[in-house]
């Protein structure tokens, strides 16, 4: 008996696995909702000028990667702000609501895109923010617990977090 083999020819594509794992857990009202149950939200864009984005920068010693930022105003005076950090590889997506004094109420991790560090949506770790200011340490190790097996990713929310409480200061504050 002779046994007979076919090869079949596959593209280069289907032998290749996405490197990413992308799961988006709150949409922008969602995440809206989750932080301020019940409010009424203005969008309310900001783009920042260049002598803007370098005082941000300056003060929350953290790289502004957008001039654009997704602001809305919140009835009752605060502000939330959907924001976005470079996990290892891929971007990570999160919210912030901040109070009228400019501090943190909460974050939500909105899109994750990574193949693993997801733990920072844990709310155990999230709740850590709350309360911080631009006046707040905001420094992994520190104030902020690290995660372990999700180090870049509680790293890059933690500047993000940072940066956004010194766009608050420079471009939202009157």
């Amino acid at each position: 008996m002779k046994a007979e083999f076919v090869l079949v020819a596959l593209p280069v594509s289907a032998l290749i696995t996405p490197s990413a794992f992308a799961v988006r857990y709150l949409t922008v009202e969602q995440a809206q909702q989750a932080i301020f149950p019940g409010k009424s939200f203005t969008a309310s864009p900001v783009k920042l000028t260049s002598v803007q984005r370098k005082a941000i920068e300056q003060v929350s010693g953290v790289r502004v990667l957008h001039d654009d930022q997704q602001v809305w105003r919140v009835s009752g005076g605060c502000w939330f702000i959907v924001d976005e950090v470079v996990g290892k590889h891929e971007f990570i997506t999160y919210a912030a609501g901040l109070t009228v004094d400019g501090s943190v109420k909460q974050i939500e991790i909105m899109d994750y895109r990574e193949t693993y560090g997801g733990q920072i949506r844990d709310q155990k770790w999230r709740v850590q923010f709350v309360g911080k200011t631009s006046k707040s340490t905001l420094k992994l190790d520190s104030d902020i617990k690290n995660i372990s097996g999700a180090t870049l990713s509680c790293r890059h929310i933690t500047d993000g977090v940072k940066r956004l409480l010194a766009f608050y200061e420079i471009a939202l504050k009157h």
